[in-house]
């Protein structure tokens, strides 16, 4: 089922302001109507928008009356079609205030974007919406795509909507939940005893062999743009208002980019001013090439070896767009933080037990960081903080160790000194 144009869309001359795409290294254009995936020189290619003229087409107040998707943003999306979008009501995740874990922490102002309540439970769903409508729009028939499994379940979905073939390599180790997603919705699965850039070798021979169109992380241009899609909404959660520090996630990295990117075209826009928050991209000590480049200062990270960590999804020893989230970083004074596997284990049931939101592992390593960066004053107790969960607890139930005790019929409950 398609998105029906309302009449929302019918309110802007365009539906999409879409103008080019621009190499986000050596600023080469291209354009945008023809399939893409990487430009000349090798490197991730970027959406552009004729924002002039979106300018004097929309303000923030007409987002009011629209379904509450990221379609709502439809002008700064990608598609032009409105009959091309594939939705499965993706988007407008709740801005969560964390009181009690922000009274333990010492702060007044955190926040938590919730994208485990997204179709498929993760934030890939928002890539995949508008990727997979973007591919169908352009004719696209057959994708390949190496993941960690988050992404490719997501993918898997909206391309299965689409009526797309997808064809899938993740590592042997990755979650058992994603493989099942990724065959349940008809995708061809395989694993790799490797890692997902193992995988990502593997799909590039078989899409440069049979022509399919390869959708690694920012080696097509579409993703991204519903990625940002996080950004526009928490600008519009909080009115229009910048929070002082956005803490993410990092393995591929294109959650950051997408959101720093939404937050560069609103403000050229108009809708924000005012300094951007300071964006933090975090890392499992395991794998953490992004961290070990902002210390030195590099703009690109070097490939970590023997990566590993239980936080699967940021598993990535080499991003293809590394240097786009350094550049983030360093464009907003931002920074990069490693947490260990057993202090974001610690804070996954830290954050279940105060606020009663269950987030995965990747989602509870920006707790971990947040501690890190209070201990340290790079972030003030007067701040307010946006933390990302970008997945459901619940899809990875294996990472909480519980131990019930079993009652026959006539037992009582034993009371405990808690009780």
């Amino acid at each position: 089922m398609t998105k029906q144009v309302g009449v929302e869309d019918r309110m802007s001359p365009r539906y999409s302001y879409l103008s080019h795409l621009e190499c986000g290294k050596c600023a080469r254009l291209h354009d945008a109507d023809t399939p893409r995936q990487v430009c000349e020189c090798g490197s991730p290619l970027l959406a552009r928008y004729d924002l002039a003229s979106l300018g004097h087409a929309l303000t923030p107040s007409d987002l009011a009356l629209r379904e509450p998707t990221l379609w709502r943003y439809h002008e700064l999306l990608p598609v032009r079609d409105p009959g091309a979008v594939v939705t499965l009501g993706e988007g407008m995740t709740p801005l969560v205030p964390l009181p009690r874990l922000g009274e333990r922490l010492g702060m007044a102002s955190l926040y938590m974007k919730d994208e485990g309540l997204l179709p498929t439970g993760t934030f890939k769903a928002r890539g995949a919406a508008v990727g997979i409508s973007r591919a169908r729009e352009l004719g696209i028939k057959i994708i390949g795509m190496p993941t960690n499994g988050n992404a490719g379940a997501a993918w898997a979905a909206y391309a299965a909507r689409a009526g797309i073939a997808m064809w899938i390599v993740m590592p042997a180790d990755a979650p058992a939940m994603t493989t099942t997603e990724c065959m349940a919705t008809g995708a061809h699965v395989y694993h790799v005893n490797g890692l997902i850039s193992d995988a990502g070798r593997i799909v590039a021979r078989a899409a440069q062999a049979r022509s399919w169109f390869d959708g690694s992380t920012l080696k097509e241009p579409y993703r991204i743009e519903g990625k940002k899609t996080m950004g526009l909404e928490i600008a519009e959660q909080l009115g229009w208002a910048m929070p002082d520090v956005i803490i993410y996630p990092t393995g591929g990295g294109v959650g950051l980019i997408g959101i720093y990117k939404a937050l560069l075209e609103l403000r050229e826009l108009g809708w924000v001013s005012g300094p951007l928050p300071r964006l933090v991209a975090v890392q499992a000590s395991g794998c953490a090439p992004i961290v070990r480049a902002w210390r030195a200062g590099a703009a690109e990270s070097e490939f970590w070896e023997g990566a590993s960590t239980i936080a699967f999804g940021i598993t990535v020893p080499k991003a293809l767009g590394d240097f786009l989230v350094l550049r983030a970083l360093y464009e907003t004074s931002g920074c990069a933080v490693a947490v260990d596997d057993a202090d974001l284990v610690r804070d996954q049931k830290l954050i279940a037990s105060l606020e009663g939101a269950f987030p995965c592992l990747e989602g509870a390593a920006t707790v971990t960081a947040l501690r890190h960066l209070l201990d340290s004053g790079w972030i003030g107790r007067t701040e307010s903080v946006v933390l990302l969960n970008t997945g459901a607890g619940l899809k990875f139930p294996q990472t909480v160790e519980v131990d019930v005790p079993i009652l026959d019929p006539n037992d009582d409950i034993p009371m405990t000194v808690d009780a």
